[in-house]
């Protein structure tokens, strides 16, 4: 986030990482390799999703450990902070989602001397087929989010369908969401015909499409990535096989790295 003016996310140029950071923050110690690779890649652009408790928790503030954590992320000019929100493909009450954006909203009133704010909300369980029902939620929940004033930057809005959508379900900005997980998958079924059909099949603009791709092989991270990058603007590549959210890998200096240059 910083204490400088920078321009809206989407119109930094080259790939951008997208961290779900699934991480509890037990130590100061936890976040370590995302601080040190946001330090030695100062011109790439870091996507940061936080998640408290499975969202933002029960409480109007977080715990202590992030509330010591999470503005040092903000600290960081080329970082964006946003919140986790499960939608469970537009069957979670709305009045539940909203409780959850306002939580993350609340913690703004910290951001003057803390730095706690969050500048979006990353919906995950969005749906990928179209219905009029699903297109008027995720709508409200839309409008919700870009009109509530807690929620600090561009107020971003992030779709984690984990395959690519119907178009109706993501309609041009600023109507629609600003990015788009397209493909959440393992390697292995990234590259079979199925999934790559329905890419073709169904494209979203490059710059607002994400992919996030586990068990990536040794030794192809690098030439993957720089792949994957002319797919969409927002990556996240990792070898691990389970809980890759949950933990950096082996990759994880090789895929920011490779992300830098492409």
């Amino acid at each position: 986030m910083g204490n400088s003016p920078t321009p809206p996310l989407a119109k930094r140029q080259g790939a951008k990482v997208i961290v779900p950071l699934y991480i509890y923050p037990i130590s100061d110690q936890t976040w370590g390799p995302l601080h040190k690779a946001i330090s030695a890649h100062p011109s790439l652009n870091f996507l940061i999703v936080v998640n408290p408790n499975s969202g933002p928790g029960d409480t109007s503030l977080p715990s202590h450990d992030y509330m010591r954590e999470l503005p040092k992320l903000n600290a960081h000019i080329n970082v964006t902070t946003v919140g986790y929100v499960l939608i469970d493909y537009c069957r979670r009450p709305l009045e539940d989602v909203r409780r959850d954006i306002n939580l993350y909203a609340g913690w703004a009133a910290e951001n003057a001397t803390t730095g706690l704010g969050i500048e979006g909300i990353f919906l995950d369980e969005t749906p990928n087929h179209f219905s009029p029902e699903r297109a008027e939620y995720l709508q409200a929940v839309q409008q919700h989010i870009k009109a509530t004033s807690g929620i600090l930057g561009d107020r971003l809005v992030i779709h984690n369908p984990g395959t690519p959508p119907d178009a109706a379900l993501i309609p041009p900005l600023p109507v629609g969401p600003d990015v788009v997980i397209t493909c959440e998958e393992p390697y292995d079924r990234y590259r079979e015909d199925e999934v790559q059909q329905r890419l073709q099949e169904y494209p979203c603009n490059w710059a607002r499409a994400g992919y996030m791709i586990s068990a990536v092989p040794d030794g192809e991270i690098a030439t993957f990535v720089g792949q994957l990058c002319h797919r969409g603007a927002y990556l996240f590549v990792t070898d691990l096989v389970e809980n890759f959210y949950e933990s950096f890998g082996r990759s994880w200096t090789e895929f920011v790295a490779a992300t830098e240059v492409t």
